[in-house]
């Protein structure tokens, strides 16, 4: 058994009269990753920072490496790193100077520039998979790699224990594996890692313990084994929620007489048009990949945003009316919940109360003219609609910003029952609440959709569908391009939202059976559309209003997660074709980089491997055709780099597209665009992919990448 690095005895936290944590204990080891798992409210990052001292408890013990910190010094002394959420940055400073801001005392540094600078290009490397230099100025950075700068900042600091609150919540899939990488070679060095999130697919993967809290109390302790998607769900949720949702019956339609008619609508221009019918009964999951039209769909049906063309009904008392805009969807009971609380959603400044029952007031009004609040009639509506999402509270004339996210949510929700819609759209809802809270709202919306009223729910986690949806629509290039009914599959759901086969393996997958479905777009067997590629156009206010750049870059021929064409590979030097949309505002020429991060341990190489490096590429271009490298096809003024096919001397390569040529097994290709702000870049012709970066990285207004893979390849790599 490893030594002890942490334990906390019966520890009370108290802010006024809400208990924060209530005699809570935990033991964390030296060498593990523990994980602090709870609802909204639960007291998560209240126990995050009572370990690193930035908070002090009212009565128990806290023994961190046999001592107790008080305050950060003494926390930092201790040797204990914090990571929060927050991007927390000087944008006005270098990353250098952000990486090793409070290292230094007040008169002296602690160690040469020349070192930082070296331990700085390591760990960037490291996690963000290509180089960045230490000197560029962390403002004119993607918000993406300011992100990461805190999470280096913690590591650099060699901590004999790192807390991450909700550091992870802002990468993908690929980016928090580096980080989980990361996190094992610090754990292999005896440091003790906490991590709280939300997402528990990767506490299943990487916490080798686990602690759960429900209302500030600790509710279990899990080792390894029993660190899985059901013991959390049970634990977090409690018995009395999962037998309340257990008892609940399932959606169905109750009559075939839509409630909402959508006929021959475009959410995109120069796209095919669709209908949709919504009927009583029903909650219908909408999904697809970040920017495919989903978001506009849900929008225009709660009138938050108009259509390209097509019309839209909502059917009353055998009358079709049509929405056109807030007010008439309104008039018409239709009542939209909107995912993106802060900037949609609350009033900061308005107490819970106000937050939840301001949209009937006029309603609930007294006094005639005057129009008096009846708090006789809106108090128990109130304490009705928030107690049915079990929302954790104060005093509801409190500040609806003294509510955890999750609540304040859960306050949005409540206001649009307490409306009485027929229609009830919901746009990404449960982003940021924890499982308890989905349970409550699941178990609301199917009781809403049994009394003959119909949901309309947007999810980016198709997991949210499973148990509670008759109907999940996927879209795809501004269409339902798939439409599914129970039993759902989320295999061939994920597939369906890539644009590929139902039955398409991931690497490494076993083959999935497949579920019926009721309508599905053929596709030629390496996974793209047989009839055109998908086309892509958010235009900047599509991109304001779905509060995402945009900005994406897609091959035709290489769908998100396929494998890369054989005619694309080893000793071809055919460059695919690629296309981008949604442009960032300023932009005035791209570059383009598309590396490998899987590199053999033979290779002995400290960074991506650089297949095909592109830069000045004017700014007014949207695609590239196959075989545009090193051929006249190319866009007029833009240079391309060496392949590192060249660095390691391998004869054959020279500028220009290389293509994949991993000798061992299977590996990911990354292909990444750049739109920059200025026309030109002064790159050195044999520079190389750290050079590129140096580059490109201050000048980037945005970026966007897709993953494929390929290997292994069909013959050994030439010598050099």
């Amino acid at each position: 058994m490893s030594a002890v690095a942490a334990e906390l005895i019966d520890v009370r936290k108290t802010f006024g009269p809400t208990v924060a944590l209530d005699r809570v204990s935990l033991r964390a080891y030296e060498g593990e990753v523990h994980a602090i798992i709870g609802g909204n409210g639960s007291g998560k990052s209240t126990l995050a920072k009572v370990i690193s001292g930035v908070l002090v408890p009212d009565s128990g013990q806290v023994s961190i490496f046999g001592k107790t910190a008080t305050n950060p010094s003494e926390s930092k002394a201790l040797g204990i790193a914090n990571v929060y959420q927050e991007v927390l940055v000087a944008d006005e400073c270098s990353v250098l100077d952000n990486l090793f801001l409070g290292a230094d005392g007040l008169f002296a540094t602690a160690e040469p520039r020349e070192d930082r600078y070296a331990k700085a290009q390591r760990i960037l490397s490291d996690l963000l998979g290509f180089d960045l230099d230490p000197n560029a100025i962390v403002g004119e950075l993607p918000l993406s790699i300011k992100q990461w700068i805190t999470i280096a900042r913690g590591m650099l600091t060699n901590p004999r224990l790192l807390i991450l609150d909700e550091s992870s919540a802002a990468l993908d899939f690929e980016a928090t594996e580096r980080l989980f990488k990361k996190m094992r070679e610090m754990k292999a060095k005896g440091c003790a890692i906490f991590i709280v999130t939300h997402r528990i697919a990767e506490l299943v993967r990487i916490a080798d313990r686990a602690t759960v809290l429900r209302d500030g109390v600790s509710v279990g302790a899990l080792s390894k084994d029993e660190i899985t998607e059901e013991n959390i769900l049970h634990l977090i949720a409690g018995p009395e929620r999962e037998r309340a949702q257990a008892a609940t019956e399932p959606v169905k339609r109750l009559l075939d007489r839509p409630v909402l008619r959508a006929d021959d609508i475009r959410v995109w221009p120069d796209t095919a048009p669709f209908d949709f019918n919504l009927y009583p009964g029903e909650v219908v999951g909408v999904t697809g990949l970040d920017g495919q039209g989903q978001a506009d769909f849900v929008r225009a049906l709660a009138g938050v945003q108009p259509l390209e063309s097509g019309s839209i009904r909502l059917v009353r008392d055998n009358v079709a009316e049509p929405i056109v805009d807030l007010r008439s969807a309104r008039d018409n009971g239709i009542s939209y919940v909107s995912g993106d609380r802060k900037k949609e959603g609350i009033f900061p400044n308005l107490s819970i109360f106000e937050n939840m029952c301001m949209s009937i007031y006029r309603e609930y009004a007294a006094g005639g003219i005057f129009s008096f609040l009846n708090r006789t009639k809106l108090d128990p509506i109130f304490e009705h609609e928030t107690g049915q999402l079990a929302t954790k509270m104060g005093d509801p004339g409190n500040l609806i910003t003294s509510l955890s996210g999750g609540n304040q949510q859960k306050v949005l929700i409540a206001r649009s029952f307490a409306e009485r819609p027929r229609v009830l759209i919901l746009n990404d809802p449960a982003r940021g609440i924890d499982v308890g809270a989905k349970l409550d709202l699941y178990r609301n919306l199917r009781e809403f959709a049994g009394r003959g009223n119909a949901v309309v729910f947007l999810s980016s986690e198709i997991e949210e569908f499973l148990d509670l949806c008759n109907r999940v629509l996927v879209f795809r290039g501004g269409v339902v391009s798939s439409t599914f009914e129970p039993p759902f599959d989320t295999h061939v759901i994920l597939n369906a939202t890539f644009g590929r086969k139902p039955d398409a393996r991931l690497p490494g997958e076993e083959p999935h059976n497949v579920v019926r479905i009721e309508r599905w777009h053929p596709h030629a067997e390496d996974g793209r559309p047989d009839a055109r590629p998908v086309r892509l156009r958010p235009d900047i206010p599509r991109r304001i209003a779905m509060n995402q750049s945009g900005f994406l870059l897609m091959a035709p021929d290489i769908p998100q997660g396929s494998v890369i064409p054989g005619r694309f590979a080893e000793t071809s030097k055919v460059s695919p074709a690629l296309e981008w949309e949604g442009i960032p505002d300023g932009t005035r020429s791209f570059a383009l980089a598309v590396t490998d991060p899987d590199l053999p341990a033979e290779f002995n190489f400290h960074r991506s491997f650089a297949h095909w490096l592109v830069h000045d590429i004017p700014g007014d271009v949207r695609r590239l055709p196959e075989g545009a490298s090193m051929s006249s096809a190319m866009p007029s003024g833009s240079q391309e780099l060496n392949s590192d096919f060249v660095t390691f001397g391998i004869p054959g390569f020279g500028r220009g597209y290389g293509g994949p040529w991993p000798p061992d097994r299977a590996h990911r290709y990354v292909f990444t665009l750049y739109a920059l702000k200025t026309r030109t870049l002064n790159i050195p012709r044999d520079a190389d992919l750290t050079a590129f970066a140096q580059a490109v990285m201050p000048v980037t207004i945005d970026q966007t990448s897709f993953t494929a893979t390929y290997g292994p390849a069909k013959t050994a790599l030439p010598a050099a």
